[in-house]
């Protein structure tokens, strides 16, 4: 409940992880070997989730290095002593800015949330299943309710991200220049141009690996045929 009223993004993680510790512990406290096999599955999508959602958080912090907020009073979005992205409100029409990398980033945070066919609904339906089957229906439904508030806070992100412009402007006094990305499209909002000359390119293992992991959250269904 607390994290509904959360404005910092990693907060807002750190909440959100209680729920799915909550679905952990529900699976351990089954003695059975379907409530085990969910347990471990659990544990392995969410780690994968929860690192591809911080390496995408990284990226999209250094990506904004070039720009700055028309709202805030700071230069800069990069902070000395901070990880650049603090705040929700910092995601703010990202989509406009990288659509890809805002796409990986809602692919994620669906799985969390548990919708089908991504890899966390098929974590979620089998811890459920094994507590459904073992008599734990009162704390299936507390399961399912903390699912939905942890929805909600998750949906304002990507309503931040996809139906909002940005409030980024280009930092033209910026004094250090960045290795640009090669991609030609141009794309316009009410406050930012964006071209070849203000993308910042994204590293090839940072791109590889959240390539990798959004496609294993993405095509689960395709790999589990059995």
């Amino acid at each position: 409940m607390v994290g509904l009223t959360q404005f910092r993004i990693k907060r807002l993680l750190a909440y959100s992880t209680i729920s799915h510790v909550g679905f952990i512990l529900l699976a351990l406290s089954i003695s059975s070997i379907e409530s085990t096999q969910s347990f471990i599955f659990y544990l392995i999508q969410y780690s994968i989730s929860n690192l591809n959602i911080f390496i995408i958080l990284i990226t999209i912090g250094f990506s904004l290095y070039s720009y700055i907020n028309s709202n805030k009073t700071s230069n800069n979005l990069l902070e000395s002593n901070n990880s650049p992205i603090q705040l929700i409100s910092q995601l703010k029409g990202y989509f406009y800015i990288n659509p890809l990398l805002s796409l990986s980033l809602a692919i994620t945070i669906f799985s969390f949330v548990g919708i089908p066919p991504l890899i966390g609904f098929f974590a979620k339906q089998m811890v459920l299943s094994a507590a459904l089957d073992n008599g734990y229906v009162f704390i299936s439904l507390i399961a399912i309710l903390t699912s939905v508030i942890g929805a909600v806070y998750y949906l304002n992100v990507i309503k931040d991200i996809f139906f909002h412009y940005p409030n980024y402007q280009i930092n033209y006094t910026s004094n250090e220049i960045l290795d640009v990305s090669n991609s030609k499209n141009t794309n316009y909002s009410s406050n930012i141009l964006l071209n070849n000359n203000n993308i910042t390119i994204i590293s090839s293992p940072f791109s590889i690996t959240i390539a990798i992991i959004t496609l294993i959250i993405l095509l689960f269904l395709l790999m589990n045929k059995e």
